[in-house]
């Protein structure tokens, strides 16, 4: 096995103060949602892919872009439509004629093939066309007659969806839904907030002309770095056993829940906690990292029952509750 680099006072210091200049790059250009921010960049820097959940007009579209422009990643964007067709994220092949005069049929690449991807409205896009983002997501290529082509390393999708919209959507299935790493709920701003942004995207869109902050080279030296923060034992225990408490089946497990996070869940939940003390400026993992990142890894990996979702329950209630009764035990 690979011995792990011994991570140095330098490499976190300069990991941590990198990581705070690009959260306030995109603060500078996304106002009154600083909660977010942090854990978008939390998921980012954890190499995993983000669902994000809101309103329309709330900004989910410009915090990708300004997540593209303070970082200077290729940027490519989707807007998922029911006549969207697999091939349009993916590509496709197209007949050319070569310098000789010879036709051959050649793979013209889609928007898929870009570092960061945007697909809007994910839950507008048909089931077989939401399926074309399946192996992309997980295997991190994408295969077209055969032939496997690889996706740009590192590579993030960033995918909206709206809650209120009902007739013409579908919604995402569970084994896609376990694909994202978190599902981050977007909030609607305070009085305050709403005051600030009419003061710098009134006229103009600051996410358009946000300057690099970080280049790839960088972020990938950084996402190194957070694999070094040190995960004691009694945290690993402490994660599996908050896990288990999501499943009906378990001692001590919830009856309001059909379905428990998966194995995934338990992955995405160290791998976020990682690098939230590595935000928050310490060397190791506490509980405090598994309490705050507990409910975006695991609140669209678990399934209501039938008699839960009659009663008016929603999972988030019930996931805060079970994260408040882990919290008081450990």
């Amino acid at each position: 096995m690979k011995a792990s680099r011994e991570l140095t006072e330098s490499d976190f210091q300069d990991a941590h103060d990198d990581l705070r200049s690009l959260k306030q790059a995109l603060e500078s250009a996304i106002v009154g949602q600083e909660g977010l921010i942090d854990r978008l960049l939390i998921a980012f820097i954890s190499g995993g892919h983000v669902l994000l959940e809101g309103l329309p007009g709330l900004g989910k579209t410009h915090l990708a872009k300004a997540l593209a422009g303070a970082t200077g990643l290729k940027f490519s964007r989707v807007q998922c439509t029911p006549d969207l067709m697999p091939a349009d994220i993916t590509g496709s092949e197209i007949l050319i004629r070569d310098p000789q005069g010879e036709q051959r049929l050649d793979f013209q690449r889609g928007p898929i093939f870009a570092p960061l991807v945007l697909v809007d409205e994910i839950n507008r896009a048909t089931p077989k066309t939401q399926s074309a983002l399946l192996e992309a997501m997980q295997e991190h290529q994408v295969t077209h007659a055969g032939i496997t082509h690889p996706l740009p390393s590192p590579f993030w999708v960033m995918a909206t969806q709206n809650p209120i919209e009902i007739e013409g959507t579908y919604p995402l299935p569970e084994a896609q839904l376990d694909r994202f790493l978190v599902k981050l709920n977007v909030e609607f701003p305070s009085e305050a907030a709403l005051l600030s942004m009419l003061d710098i995207s009134l006229d103009d869109e600051p996410s358009e002309h946000l300057q690099p902050v970080l280049d790839l080279e960088r972020l990938v030296s950084i996402m190194a770095t957070g694999r070094e923060i040190v995960i004691a034992d009694r945290i690993k225990q402490a994660a599996v056993t908050l896990l288990l408490a999501t499943h009906p089946a378990t001692s001590g497990g919830t009856s309001h829940f059909r379905y428990g996070a998966s194995p995934r869940g338990l992955q995405a939940l160290l791998k976020t906690a990682r690098i939230h003390a590595l935000l928050q400026g310490r060397l190791q993992v506490d509980f405090d990292d598994l309490a705050r990142m507990a409910l975006p890894v695991l609140r669209h990996r678990v399934l209501l029952t039938i008699e839960s979702e009659l009663d008016g329950i929603n999972s988030d209630s019930i996931l805060r509750q079970i994260i408040q009764e882990w919290r008081s035990r450990i």
